[in-house]
């Protein structure tokens, strides 16, 4: 059996492998797995602003600023003023019909993956993941 140190590898190779097999699937809405990442993030926290988004994913504050940018001209997301500078996401109606696809991929995407290994949706280690990501990413607020 393999030491605790190796699940972050083995965490990468997931996360490759995951960018690898969804990246038609994505192209197809004009979205990359980050971009995807991100619609989701604004879906599921309202008034969620760009460096919470940044924040929630662990990805550099640019390369969100990008992506909302793309995002914002194919009328996925809107932009609107906050607190100081800050940008608060929304989503717009076809950016509510993206997610859903986007929710497609990647849930056919893991649901394929726990049928190959034998892992059920249910297994302590998904919470056990989810667990150790909070302390990462914290509460967003």
């Amino acid at each position: 059996m393999k030491n605790i140190g190796y699940l972050a590898q083995d965490i990468s190779i997931l996360h490759r492998q995951y960018y690898k097999d969804t990246r038609e699937e994505f192209n197809k809405i004009n979205l990359n797995p980050t971009a995807a990442c991100i619609l989701l993030a604004v879906s599921d926290y309202e008034n969620i602003s760009q460096n919470q988004v940044a924040r929630s994913l662990v990805i550099d504050k640019g390369l969100a600023t990008r992506e909302i940018n793309k995002m914002e001209k194919l009328n996925y997301l809107t932009k609107t003023a906050g607190a100081g500078k800050t940008k608060v996401l929304g989503l717009t109606t076809e950016g509510k019909k993206v997610v859903e696809t986007v929710q497609k991929i990647r849930s056919q995407w893991w649901e394929d993956r726990f049928a190959a290994s034998g892992i059920t949706p249910d297994s302590p280690l998904v919470s056990s993941i989810e667990a150790v990501v909070s302390t990462v990413v914290g509460p967003i607020q």
